[in-house]
């Protein structure tokens, strides 16, 4: 099936009320409008902002100053080929996780506005773009990476570059490389309706790939692709009734349960896909805000993970929860902030939790559709 039919790219649709660059308005001015309309029956839309419940947090002088050292320690460290990944334990080179890495760090950029071909970073951010999409036309079938949570991270920074970049030569490649890591996506799924690490229906599913997958459907949804209702209900089906709890009011890993992480990606996958006001998203919300190791980076292992997920989970929650929350993981991440910029825990850690905290100090600006209520 071809998800992807007639569609030109879309406007950046988030009122950018705090950008006065210029380079952003060109950007959208170069874009004809989108013409394509959601199906009737698909929840994946994200909604008008409801009234105010609490005054939303806005980014303070100490969050802008992490958020800068962040960004300059990801240029000091982006490789030749424009990419982001974790050092070869051995050569001490540019390793492995570099689709993930590199959609994460684009991110990291777009959360503060800065796009390919734009403004200071325009050039590095150009070399990440161009890598990624190499990846893609290099594949004989788009898959790439290492598991299905690189192929579902590529999705989400193709769907928010589509028809944001300086060249408009961009947005037929970047179409044909979204649509070809939709196919996949949506080949996958399971019969239970969930994803896991290979790209294949008989492969099985876990909560933590399948939030990260359906994250990623969501973000294409927003840039015009169409998710079926099927898919959907499927996803739900999974979450609600394969891996929630009702006992701990959270969600397992496989099969009920209850981690931190899990909970967190859950939760939010469950929220995109239409069970924002259930009773289970409810009470998985109010799990974690009362877990006492939520914010402890040494009794939450998947700290950076975890919390990716769980801000916007608030962010979808509503005004009051994302106003208690904001705060707390920002003063967190302001604390654990390295001397060099970065968060990384060692020299050979993982690429993500750099970017993932740039992300979430992010918030406030609101600038990625995905991550908007």
């Amino acid at each position: 099936m071809n998800v992807i039919s007639n569609i030109k790219p879309r406007y950046f649709t988030t009122v950018l009320c705090f950008v006065t660059a210029s380079f952003v308005a060109a950007s959208l001015a170069a874009q004809p409008p989108s013409t394509v309309e959601a199906p009737a029956d698909a929840p994946l839309a994200v909604e008008a902002p409801a009234t105010a419940e609490a005054e939303a947090p806005e980014l303070t002088e100490e969050a802008e100053k992490a958020i800068e050292r962040g960004l300059t320690f990801l240029i000091a460290t982006q490789n030749k080929d424009g990419s982001w990944s974790s050092k070869d334990k051995e050569k001490g080179e540019a390793g492995g996780y570099a689709i993930a890495g590199t959609s994460l760090g684009l991110m990291a950029f777009m959360v503060e506005g800065h796009f390919p071909g734009f403004g200071r970073y325009g050039k590095a951010l150009d070399r990440a773009k161009n890598y990624l999409l190499k990846r893609s036309k290099d594949s004989p079938t788009g898959a790439m990476g290492v598991k299905m949570y690189e192929i579902g991270l590529f999705t989400i920074a193709m769907s928010e570059l589509w028809g944001m970049t300086s060249d408009p030569e961009d947005n037929k490649v970047i179409q044909e490389s979204l649509e070809r890591a939709v196919q996949i996506i949506l080949r996958s799924q399971s019969p239970l309706g969930g994803w896991r690490y290979a790209p294949r229906p008989d492969s099985g599913q876990d909560t933590s790939v399948t939030a990260m997958v359906f994250v990623s459907l969501a973000s294409a949804r927003e840039a015009g692709v169409l998710v079926p209702a099927e898919t959907i209900e499927r996803v739900t089906g999974y979450l609600r009734d394969q891996a929630f709890d009702e006992r701990r009011g959270g969600f397992g890993y496989q099969g009920k349960g209850y981690t931190i992480a899990c909970t967190a990606g859950g939760v939010y996958a469950a929220q995109l896909a239409g069970n924002r006001d259930t009773e289970w998203v409810l009470a998985a919300l109010n799990a974690l805000e009362n877990d006492p190791n939520m914010f402890s980076r040494k009794d939450n292992g998947h700290f950076y993970y975890s919390h990716y997920y769980a801000m916007q989970a608030m962010v979808q929650a509503g005004e009051e929860r994302y106003a208690n929350w904001y705060p707390r993981i920002r003063d967190s991440l302001i604390s654990l902030q390295k001397p060099n910029g970065s968060w990384q825990e060692n020299e050979l850690d993982y690429p993500h939790k750099t970017p993932m905290s740039i992300i979430i100090l992010g918030t406030p600006n609101r600038y990625i559709p995905v991550y908007q209520r």
